[in-house]
């Protein structure tokens, strides 16, 4: 079993993950020695703080091992990937990649002979939604009909929430003036065109106003933030996407909590005003990921 996108997993694989995280949260100490002598390795193309983290403690907390492995210092820059990761496989107990290409991850677990978690990539970030729909069972008791609404980018959290929230039963509205590109996906487009739970709107104050969670992420690509070749692109989606912002005029009406997956970035998709509310819960959210991870890592070893 892999976790490549949540496409593959039906409702009853989301919750179970949902809720070993939270019985591992609140029993930390009865995992502490549930993986001996297993490794894992993580594969990473992209920068990160959250997922290496969080699955590096997690699995050091579990007992186990993880290795860090950078791309571009590997042979995986210059051989088949195929070839590579059926040799890595061989020698670890389970693989996380966070790669660009949502190609690669498939080529990745189609050759790995171990279970494989995409830890993120152009179009998806299923940890990551697992890990937000953790948070809101923490804080709502349940998933099924609690209101959520994304606001920002289409992209690859946004794609995930999507595949996430019509499995589970949460009534989604997407307040998302663009839509990345490289995200594009056909199977989140038929989702979204034949799931009465899932709706767009295109003013966020009138989204937010009767909703339970109010999200948000980057609108710019965390690899091309502060790339002066990006910056005519980063100007226009700010100018775009500024009526999109978490900010205390947009959620006036609104009694929603606030959540952000990070990195944030100040005074774009959120104000910081917004980040210290006693209504945000985003550093819960970040925590939530470690929980998570440990669970994830645990069902696809058939552990607990």
């Amino acid at each position: 079993m892999n976790l490549v996108s949540l496409k593959e997993w039906d409702k009853e694989n989301i919750e179970s993950v949902i809720d070993k995280a939270i019985y591992i949260k609140n029993h930390q100490s009865e995992f502490h020695n549930t993986l001996p002598k297993k490794s894992m390795a993580m594969l990473f193309q992209k920068t990160s703080t959250r997922t290496r983290v969080s699955f590096e403690v997690g699995m050091t907390q579990l007992g186990g091992h993880a290795l860090f492995i950078e791309w571009r210092n590997s042979n995986f820059v210059l051989s088949e990937i195929k070839d590579e990761i059926r040799y890595l496989s061989r020698n670890v107990d389970i693989i996380m990649a966070r790669l660009f290409k949502n190609e690669d991850i498939l080529t990745l677990s189609k050759y790995s002979s171990v279970p494989m978690i995409n830890g993120c990539c152009e179009k998806f970030h299923p940890c990551q939604i697992l890990t937000d729909f953790l948070t809101i069972k923490e804080k709502f008791g349940k998933l099924k009909d609690v209101t959520l609404v994304y606001t920002g980018i289409h992209n690859n959290v946004c794609n995930s929430l999507i595949l996430g929230a019509s499995k589970v039963g949460i009534n989604l509205i997407l307040v998302t003036p663009e839509t990345h590109n490289p995200c594009m996906d056909q199977d989140v487009l038929n989702i979204m065109d034949n799931n009465p739970n899932i709706t767009k709107m295109g003013s966020l104050k009138k989204a937010v106003k009767n909703a339970d969670i109010v999200y948000t992420d980057s609108w710019i690509d965390m690899e091309y933030f502060n790339d002066p070749a990006f910056e005519q692109e980063k100007q226009r989606r700010i100018k775009t996407m500024m009526p999109c912002q978490i900010n205390k005029m947009n959620l006036i009406e609104s009694k929603a909590l606030i959540m952000h997956d990070m990195p944030i970035h100040e005074g774009y998709e959120i104000t910081r005003e917004m980040i210290e509310s006693d209504r945000s819960i985003i550093f819960d959210q970040s925590e939530n990921r470690l929980h998570v991870q440990k669970a994830i890592i645990l069902k696809l070893l058939n552990v607990f």
